[in-house]
């Protein structure tokens, strides 16, 4: 169909205030980014977490506001299909030429799936995830800085870091320089001499996370390389060497679903993206665009890995393993390292909680620093998906617990609202299965991820196992978030001592519990750990069982005391900062 004059004139218009809207978008974005090394020079860490609320929060009021406009220019066309068809292709022929065109391909598909409130895919009026390679035209390296070896590890890495770009001052730079070069030297230790290190390549722009500084890179051999990332602390004394990793577990960690999202100011995205894919090629596409703060275009790509792998695999999506949850159903493909979350119509009794407060809940863990305890949920809407890969066990369950989510459309499921998680073993049935060893260092992990959490005024309410998961390195995550609140709404509390018989015996609490009272002592009873788990539990965090602990915590949060949670803190790794 053609379009009148007036039309066709329109959708130039809307065409170019889209592109305009994203290119505000993304203004705005890296200028929030720009903030990090100030930030950092300053010791601003409270002004950083600030900036990580501000900036997630950034793309829903952009789309919201260029809908907002949309709906006012258009009017009466506001939903003119054929209008909107020929709007797509006037962008399309905008943005070809511009760096990391696929975001812009996503903000337009943000505002015509808000308009449409569109179920599965319209191709005519927006583009197709399976399409939206945005490593397909990257045809340029990262930028990165090459620092050769000219026969000294000192010498290079003492070029290395005097090009980091800051004012603070270095507390000690030589041995900062000496440490990096030693701990170096010995990854590199049985490394034939044919192979010995040549140079470092490094990305150009630091990466920033809360309080720490990264520089991210990888060393060269003749024939082989080897990823490479100094973390730098600023203290009250001056910047000094933190930690050198040079593993891709350590990386993973780093760049890990339960981080919080990296402040690096990229011109280019798709570049870095592939350079850090090199470095960790077990880590998907999606999560890294989603740790570098493209969190909608890491949804985009979560998206496009999981309909690719759909149409390369024929099994069936089947209950999750584990405990039935009473506020979400779990279900997972098994052939795909992801799980799906819906909300339950209706909670039992015993559960308070309405499906309001899960979705508040989910969209705090979202904007919080989630510590490396919390799993990044990323939300889908009007997700279409065909109904013969369904068990009908899981198909019965739907209908009798979902039934205001899913709707059955021909072939096809359409998921009005669900959540999409990686996956994770139970932290209870990895303890059933787990060699002593791992069951041990699992319970320990556990422990930590609670205190963890409260460092960052996180109470996750619901302590079961079941609640918790255990990553491929071993991290236990806490994935529940229907109880969770702030450690600073709690009143942690001793148990109070029965003065008779009578109080001793009455199944009922005898003494007055408000809903934010919190008994840590109780909470080993209703853990499930016995023997030598629930031992070594108590041995290493037996103070999370006592309201003091808590309350010390409290009062450091009521004091707005930074306390950091460092996604090295609990791994093996050589601290320079020890040494100085």
């Amino acid at each position: 169909m053609e379009l009148d004059a007036r039309l066709a004139a329109l959708g130039r218009e809307c065409a170019g205030t889209a592109v305009e809207a994203f290119d505000g978008y993304n203004a705005e974005f890296r200028a929030i980014t720009r903030r990090a090394p100030a930030r950092f020079d300053a010791r601003d860490w409270h002004g950083s977490q600030r900036d990580a609320t501000e900036r997630i929060e950034l793309y829903t009021q952009h789309v919201d506001a260029e809908v907002a406009s949309l709906r006012l220019r258009l009017g009466a066309d506001a939903l003119h299909r054929e209008l909107w068809i020929a709007i797509k292709e006037d962008f399309a022929d905008r943005i070809a030429a511009l760096p990391d065109a696929e975001f812009r391909k996503t903000f337009f598909n943000s505002l015509t799936r808000r308009l449409f409130g569109t179920v599965g895919v319209a191709p005519e009026i927006e583009f197709v995830a399976l399409d939206l390679d945005p490593l397909a035209a990257v045809r340029e390296p990262a930028d990165t800085a090459h620092y050769p070896n000219r026969g000294s590890l000192e010498l290079l890495f003492e070029e290395l870091l005097a090009a980091v770009p800051h004012k603070a001052p270095w507390r000690d730079f030589d041995t900062s320089v000496r440490q990096v070069a030693k701990i170096v030297k010995a990854q590199c230790a049985d490394l034939q001499e044919r192979r010995a290190v040549t140079a470092v390549e490094l990305i150009r722009p630091v990466f920033y996370q809360i309080s720490r500084a990264y520089l991210v890179g990888r060393i060269v051999g003749r024939g082989w390389t080897m990823p490479l990332v100094i973390a730098l602390k600023n203290t009250e004394a001056g910047i000094l060497v933190d930690a050198v990793f040079t593993t891709q577990d350590d990386l993973s960690i780093l760049f890990g679903f339960a981080r919080s999202y990296f402040h690096v100011d990229l011109e280019r995205v798709g570049e870095t993206v592939l350079f850090l894919k090199q470095l960790m090629p077990r880590k998907p596409v999606s999560e890294l665009f989603t740790m570098l703060g493209r969190a909608k275009q890491g949804k985009t790509e979560r998206y496009r890995e999981f309909v690719r792998h759909l149409a390369d695999s024929d099994d069936q999506f089947v209950h999750a393993a584990g405990e039935r949850g009473l506020v979400m159903v779990v279900f997972l493909l098994p052939s795909y390292d992801v799980v799906f979350k819906l909300i339950r119509d209706r909670f039992p009794a015993v559960k308070t909680t309405s499906r309001g407060d899960v979705l508040k809940k989910y969209d705090f863990v979202f904007k919080h620093d989630r510590a490396g305890r919390l799993v990044d949920a990323q939300e889908f809407r009007r997700l279409r998906l065909p109904r013969a890969r369904f068990s009908e066990a899981l198909i019965a369950e739907f209908k009798a617990e979902t039934a205001a989510t899913v709707h059955e459309d021909g072939d096809d499921l359409i998921f009005d609202h669900c959540y999409i998680e990686r996956r994770m073993t139970p932290l209870n049935l990895f303890l059933r299965d787990a060699p002593a060893e791992a069951a041990e260092a699992a319970v320990i992990e556990y422990g930590q991820a609670i205190r963890d959490l409260a460092l960052t005024n996180i109470f996750a309410g619901d302590l079961l196992l079941k609640n918790f998961g255990v990553t491929r390195h071993g991290r236990v995550i806490f994935y529940d978030y229907d109880e969770l609140c702030l450690v600073t709404e709690c009143r942690f509390r001793e148990l109070p001592v029965a003065t008779s018989d009578e109080d001793e015996m009455r199944a009922e609490s005898w003494f007055y519990v408000a809903d934010n009272d919190v008994f840590p002592e109780t909470f080993i009873n209703f853990l499930g750990m016995f023997g030598t788990l629930r031992e070594a539990f108590l041995n290493h965090h037996g103070e999370i069982l006592t309201a003091q602990w808590w309350r010390g915590i409290q009062a450091r949060l009521a004091a707005e005391e930074v306390l950091e949670v460092l996604p090295y803190a609990h791994t093996p790794r050589v601290s320079v900062a020890s040494s100085l």
